[in-house]
């Protein structure tokens, strides 16, 4: 298991919340993953942290705008359940060049095996690369983010920057 991460470049990042009901004050997910990616000195300026609706083109609009800038690695947090309104994987997975389905195998797994049990189908975690850039969605509890990022993604993140511009 990796404890002490550090990161072998800088990384930009972005963190996009969808919700209908979040704003910055009770966005306890995105603030969160902020957070925790702050403790291996990744990069998110004030610009590259936003809150969208649950609505596809919403989603998309934000996530086509910051592929245009120099962001390295993308995390949705939330709209990730089988609601109606859930639509960010459609969002993601129609932007998304190559999927990493590990990620969200491992996500289920480990969502199951340490913290929801049997609910852990309905999670449609996802990630993938768009061009040379990372994005990762996962679902927007603490819970979640905070698996996500410490058992998957923070361990991995060097790793999978060099992959992608390789």
């Amino acid at each position: 298991m990796h404890t002490n991460v550090k990161l072998d470049k800088d990384i930009n990042c972005a963190i996009l919340t969808v919700s209908d009901t979040r704003n910055y004050d009770t966005d306890k997910g995105g603030q969160l993953a902020i957070s925790l990616l702050s403790e291996l000195n990744v990069h998110i300026d004030e610009n590259h942290y936003r809150i969208v609706t649950d609505d596809m083109s919403a989603i998309q609009t934000q996530l086509k705008q910051w592929l245009t800038e120099d962001i390295d690695v993308i995390i949705t947090t939330g709209g990730t359940g089988i609601a109606q309104r859930d639509v960010t994987i459609e969002a993601v997975s129609s932007l998304i060049t190559k999927e990493i389905e590990g990620f969200g195998e491992l996500f289920r797994y480990l969502s199951y095996t340490e913290d929801v049990g049997s609910r852990a189908i309905l999670s449609r975690a996802i990630a993938g690369t768009i061009g040379k850039r990372l994005i990762f969605s996962v679902p927007g509890s603490t819970g979640a983010v905070r698996l996500a990022l410490n058992k998957l993604i923070k361990p991995e993140l060097n790793h999978l920057v060099q992959e992608i511009t390789k």
